[in-house]
């Protein structure tokens, strides 16, 4: 079985790209930047970060801001938590989220889970494609929703309709636009159905070294 490790992200200005996610998240291992057009508004994916309590969702939303993001949906409860998407200013979009209402302790800044949620064509078509390819199937819900095992400290992958995903973040999907995303820790590299890139090994740092020399 083979995890997602790292997720590699296009950006204009690298430099100041990994100056966000430090700032606004904390984020220093598992997201790369290198050198591009950035991922821009309507790619078919966002990434999830999610914590323990509704404090500490507003710290990370709080500090996204201040770094440069832009709201996309205020955070809220709802019925499955607490939770709101904001988009850096590379153009890819983020989800901070709690699955509690209440807190119960002081805000931290601790991440318990960062979860790549990509937006696919077919569920059941793109759960087999990776099935196959060795990533064990946590949970899945027939068409609407699949989530794949992930190695401790590893990023998770779920995969959504494109869509709902649309619906999830108001922002309207381009399809002629390129990804600006490259995922990293695959046994072998593979482009899967609906366009992902995966490189083998800890693809995001070797582009990082490579972009900064």
């Amino acid at each position: 079985m083979f995890t997602l490790q790292t997720i590699t992200l296009d950006a204009t200005d690298p430099t100041d790209a990994r100056a966000f996610y430090e700032k606004a998240f904390g984020l220093t291992d598992q997201i790369s930047v290198r050198q591009g057009p950035g991922t821009g508004t309507g790619r078919p994916f966002t990434i999830s970060l999610v914590v323990s309590q509704p404090s500490t969702v507003d710290s990370l939303v709080d500090s996204a801001l201040a770094a440069g993001a832009t709201s996309l949906k205020p955070v809220e409860k709802s019925f499955w938590g607490y939770g709101g998407i904001v988009q850096a200013p590379d153009g890819s979009i983020w989800k901070l989220a709690t699955s509690a209402k209440k807190d119960r302790g002081p805000a931290t800044r601790e991440i318990d889970d960062i979860v790549l949620l990509l937006g696919v064509a077919d569920v059941k078509a793109s759960k087999r494609f990776y099935a196959e390819r060795g990533l064990g199937v946590k949970r899945s819900f027939g068409g609407k929703y699949a989530e794949f095992e992930a190695a401790p400290g590893a990023v998770q992958l779920a995969i959504y309709p494109r869509h709902a995903l649309e619906k999830e973040t108001g922002v309207a999907l381009d399809p002629s636009a390129a990804y600006g995303i490259v995922l990293g820790g695959a046994g072998e590299a593979f482009t899967d159905p609906d366009g992902f890139t995966w490189q083998a090994g800890d693809h995001g740092t070797h582009d990082r070294d490579e972009h900064d020399r």
